[in-house]
């Protein structure tokens, strides 16, 4: 039998322990990983630089045919409460934060657009209509005819302006982002989404046309103008402002008055007091005063 003392535990400092704890224990507090600064967190929330990095119409996410209905089908794929979020996003512009990367970048969609433009389309041509109406109400030498054209002519400039003006500003940003490095990209779907959702202020403003009051109708518009208008540059300045600083106000510039020249139209076009179809040979000239031409007369007599 050995002895007692031929029984010894020598402890190896180099030897891993393995503590077993008491489930129940609660663990003492470990320190973690040192917290980043306000800045890393901003960039966290924005995104980073490799979420820039996208494609036309967000095609790596893509994995069917273009000619495909299941194509087309993901740009609708959307919720509710990401399409009020967006909307409420662009009604209320913070400073300093980007609209595409707080929003829409996650998902960029087209239903919230399309939808908005149409909504705006009936907006627009319904309070026109109802606005003369209620201008010439009482007058007994007019007859109200609804003018089905302007909502043909607003969707056509809604729906053009909507979709061209997103086309021409991704070819120039991915023209600029060729020569400039380090700068922010959009997609075409991306930067769609944006003016899409910048439109829907115009919703309830344009209902709010109907008021026959043209200095009510110039300070609603100017509202909408200048919280839609700081969407965009808003948005579009992170882009370009590594450019060249001409080239980068000149851009911002040209947005603001194509949108400028988008509000300022709708509204004097919609709203005008001569009515529409006066410059068009139609049916509802029918309403309009004509002047009667009295046959020939004789000459007279010498």
């Amino acid at each position: 039998m050995a002895a007692v003392d031929d029984l010894q535990f020598e402890a190896n400092p180099d030897a891993t322990t393995v503590s077993i704890e008491d489930p129940g224990e609660t663990p003492k507090h470990q320190p973690g990983p040192p917290r980043g600064s306000g800045r890393e967190e901003d960039d966290e929330l924005l995104g980073n630089d490799d979420s820039d990095k996208t494609e036309l119409l967000a095609g790596q996410k893509k994995s069917s045919p273009f000619w495909t209905f299941e194509y087309y089908q993901t740009f609708f794929d959307v919720d509710t409460y990401q399409v009020f979020d967006r909307i409420k996003g662009s009604l209320l512009p913070i400073p300093g934060k980007n609209f595409v990367r707080l929003y829409v970048r996650s998902n960029p969609d087209l239903y919230g657009p399309f939808w908005i433009c149409a909504t705006l389309v009936f907006a627009i041509a319904i309070s026109g209509n109802l606005s003369n109406f209620l201008i010439h109400l009482g007058q007994k030498t007019y007859h109200y005819v609804p003018e089905f054209r302007k909502v043909s002519i607003a969707a056509t400039v809604i729906y053009a302006y909507a979709w061209l003006v997103p086309l021409a500003l991704w070819g120039f940003l991915m023209w600029r982002n060729s020569k400039v490095m380090n700068i922010v990209s959009y997609s075409f779907l991306e930067i769609v989404c944006v003016y899409g959702y910048s439109l829907f202020i115009y919703i309830p403003t344009a209902i709010l046309w109907i008021i026959p009051q043209k200095a009510v109708r110039w300070i609603l518009v100017m509202i909408a103008l200048g919280v839609s208008g700081s969407v965009l540059a808003m948005t579009f300045w992170p882009a370009v402002r590594e450019d060249n600083r001409r080239v980068a106000l000149a851009t911002i510039v040209t947005i603001v008055l194509l949108h400028i020249l988008l509000s300022v139209g709708c509204l004097v076009w919609s709203h005008s007091c001569v009515p529409l179809a006066y410059f068009f040979d139609a049916p509802e000239m029918d309403h309009l005063p004509t002047t009667t031409v009295a046959p020939n007369q004789t000459a007279k007599s010498s």
